[in-house]
């Protein structure tokens, strides 16, 4: 909380203050390579009796029982584009809307109960009477799916070296984004949905002016949101899942009037 609250009121002091004595208005757009974090995918299910474990037997589950499973996730490809104010001060502060989608590699280490379920037969699960000869383990195996998020930002920079041809900055946003989840192993739809949350991003990077108008740069980006919360479809229960990202990406900026 005490981060949330400090990165909000700093982006929203940077905004506003270089807004308001802006000297040069900029367009800007990025093309770059995400690399979503793991998540650690945790929830509490609902009452059910699982399908066959494999030995003819099922097991009850109570309301409230912990389940999760760990994601892991392929690059993605991000996209952004960036609407500007500059101050000869150095501040800089800009709208940026962002778009990213990285594929679900794999999932691995089911529990349930606090136990690992990955060696029951995947009938437990998917709620089947008969056994499927294949493990919960093999099943969340195959890693199809996806996240994607769609975020707008507010951000707000400081230029070093403001008068010369290279220049480095820091930056900092807050935003809101949609996030859709799809965890969709083996074909066996588990999340399918989108929820919209707080979003922030820390950036570091340098620019490079090419003339009096364009300008080329290159940043590193943490980018998260708070964890999302989705119903699992396969059997009664809530999942939080985490959104984080660290995204190297390269970019072109016009500046109007410079």
């Amino acid at each position: 909380m005490i981060t949330r609250i400090t990165v909000t009121a700093l982006t929203a002091g940077l905004f506003l203050t270089t807004a308001a004595s802006a000297q040069e208005y900029y367009l800007g757009g990025t093309i770059g390579y995400g690399m979503q974090s793991d998540s650690d995918n945790s929830g509490t299910t609902g009452a059910f009796t699982t399908g066959d474990i494999g030995d003819g037997s099922t097991i009850p589950v109570s309301a409230g029982t912990p389940y999760g499973w760990d994601t892991e996730f392929d690059g993605a490809l991000v996209l952004s584009g960036e609407f500007g104010a500059r101050h000869d001060s150095g501040f800089r502060a800009g709208v940026e809307v962002v778009y990213s989608q990285a594929d679900v590699d794999g999932h691995s280490n089911v529990t349930l109960g606090g136990g690992s379920i990955g060696a029951l037969d995947a009938a437990s699960i998917a709620g089947s009477p008969t056994p499927l000869g294949v493990t919960v383990a093999q099943v969340v195996a195959d890693g199809r799916g996806e996240i994607t998020n769609t975020a707008i930002f507010l951000n707000g920079y400081y230029d070093f070296n403001r008068d010369g041809q290279v220049q480095p900055y820091v930056g900092v946003g807050i935003g809101y984004a949609d996030v859709s989840v799809n965890y969709n192993p083996s074909g066996v739809s588990v999340i399918d949905d989108s929820e919209g949350a707080f979003a922030y991003q820390l950036k570091a990077g340098a620019t490079m002016r090419l003339n009096e108008q364009w300008d080329v740069y290159g940043e590193y980006t943490y980018r998260a949101t708070e964890d999302v919360d989705f119903n699992n479809r396969l059997f009664p229960g809530s999942l939080e899942i985490e959104n984080e990202s660290n995204v190297i990406s390269i970019g072109v900026r016009y500046r109007f009037g410079g």
